[in-house]
């Protein structure tokens, strides 16, 4: 890609995290991802390439192989003209949010890193002369803690992500709650992950993001209250869903295309597109663990409904929500019980300053550091060793229970599907799709002293305003035994 010969015109703002800024190209299906730093902050052109090779070696060397060769885009550096990057920065600076603009964009090293557009399909190299549909998804955590470690007993029942809208809604970032619940959609219940989706439509917040030939059309670019307009995503949807348009508008027109939806996403998050032998996995039974949170809306539905069986049926193992759920499951002792050993690691650094780099806390990211996330016991030896490896373990998990799954859909017609490419089917459509797995920087070593009191404040708003004032109907209805795997394996 011979960035140089393009206009920087032809680029757009596509988004940002916390440590990078990212812009799409109009025509072609490629992404440049640059470095941010806070003002006045600028590092070393040397600084800013070793970083981004870290976060190209982290996905290429050790996210691949938990996610697989296909789910995982680890992109190239390329180094591109000054003049080129400072254009670029004046063009999309007036669309960056405002929250977002106290860092800046790299515009001193030139260095990049180079993606493929993950709201186009990633599986098959073809000309794409149909319009692509994207769903970007954020599961967020779907397992309740399991650890001995846990103090509250109200962790082992309420999943995170579930405590955690209540002290967001307080702190003003969002208007409303939720009713998503991440353990509904890693059910593989297709019922309870149907109602995961309405929910993540509903109110999408940060969570769920829809595209249409690489614009969004349908989520929140900011914290800001998500008005969820159907319709007006109904209308986008139709002519995929409808192509002949044989359904009539209105409410009825509406629901039926979100039914279509919610069927296709569910569809494509239990298909597997990446191959793995069976003879490579590592099977280690972990726990008894709970496989529903009792604060689910989907769970309340059913008391209301008059049920009190809570199916379940289990995720398909080659599917990326499986090999997403396995890795978050890293997180073998809670922050409570992580938390000591951290402090651990912390003590030995202060004494022994010079062995930061040895102990690979900041890299390299290679074979030799993934070789060590494979060793999980829990019994601790009292090693800076054992803390260590369970510390880079929890930053993985941390990683897997923060990712984006993208799913890329654009129409086909029946003589054009074939067995290479996977395919889903609609009452009147049919699609051919890639899945794809986003946003696998790995969580900064430095946050996890935030995430300990982080994970305090989210319970202690829980109890004392939100279970304080509810009747406890759920705990004695739904009564589980269910075997959580950890399957670790190279692609």
């Amino acid at each position: 890609m011979e960035v140089e010969k393009m206009d920087e015109n032809e680029w757009k703002y596509h988004g940002e995290g916390n440590q990078s800024l990212v812009v799409s190209h109009c025509q072609r299906c490629v992404v440049l991802r640059f470095l941010k730093s806070p003002p006045n902050q600028n590092k070393t052109s040397e600084e800013i390439l070793h970083h981004l090779q870290n976060i190209v070696d982290f996905g290429k060397l050790v996210m691949k192989q938990f996610f697989g060769e296909n789910y995982v885009h680890h992109g190239e550096i390329i180094q591109l003209p000054l003049d080129f990057v400072r254009q670029l920065c004046l063009k999309i600076q007036p669309e960056r949010p405002e929250s977002r603009c106290d860092k800046d964009m790299d515009t001193l090293s030139g260095y990049a890193v180079c993606l493929p557009n993950l709201t186009r399909l990633q599986t098959y190299r073809f000309v794409e002369h149909r319009p692509i549909l994207c769903i970007e998804i954020k599961p967020k955590c779907g397992f309740i803690p399991f650890s001995s470690h846990v103090s509250q007993e109200i962790k082992h029942k309420v999943c995170r992500y579930c405590m955690h809208q209540h002290l967001k809604v307080a702190n003003g970032k969002w208007k409303r709650p939720s009713k998503y619940c991440p353990l509904d959609l890693f059910s593989g219940n297709k019922q309870r992950m149907h109602f995961a989706l309405k929910s993540l439509l509903q109110e999408a917040q940060n969570n769920l993001k829809i595209f249409k030939n690489g614009e969004l059309i349908f989520g929140c670019k900011d914290d800001q209250d998500c008005a969820s307009d159907w319709n007006e995503l109904a209308h986008h949807l139709k002519p995929f869903f409808f192509p002949a348009n044989g359904l009539v508008s209105g409410p009825h027109c509406t629901r039926t295309i979100i039914k279509e939806l919610i069927h296709v996403i569910t569809m494509a998050l239990l298909s597997s597109t990446d191959t793995c032998r069976a003879g490579d996995m590592k099977t280690i039974p972990i726990s008894q663990g709970r496989s529903y949170c009792e604060a689910s809306a989907f769970n309340k539905e059913l008391v209301r409904n008059g049920k009190h069986k809570l199916e379940s049926s289990g995720l398909p193992r080659g599917c990326l929500l499986y090999k997403t759920l396995q890795a978050q499951m890293l997180d073998m002792l809670d922050i409570e019980g992580l938390y000591p050993l951290y402090s651990r690691v912390e003590q030995y650094l202060e004494e022994f300053p010079e062995e930061r780099s040895m102990l690979q806390i900041d890299g390299p990211y290679n074979e030799a550091f993934y070789e060590k996330l494979l060793d999980l016991s829990i019994e601790d030896d009292g090693t800076v060793a054992f803390a260590l490896t369970k510390v880079q373990q929890y930053r993985i998990a941390m990683t897997a229970k923060d990712c984006s799954i993208m799913i890329a859909l654009s129409p086909c017609l029946q003589d054009e599907c074939s067995e290479q490419r996977p395919v889903v089917l609609t009452s009147k459509s049919r699609f051919t799709f890639s899945v794809s797995v986003l946003d696998l920087d790995l969580k900064p070593y430095e946050s996890i002293p935030h995430q300990y009191k982080l994970d305090g404040k989210i319970v202690n708003y829980y109890l004392k305003n939100v279970q304080a004032k509810d009747d406890p109907v759920m705990s004695s209805l739904y009564k589980e035994n269910e075997d959580c795997t950890l399957v670790l394996h190279k692609v």
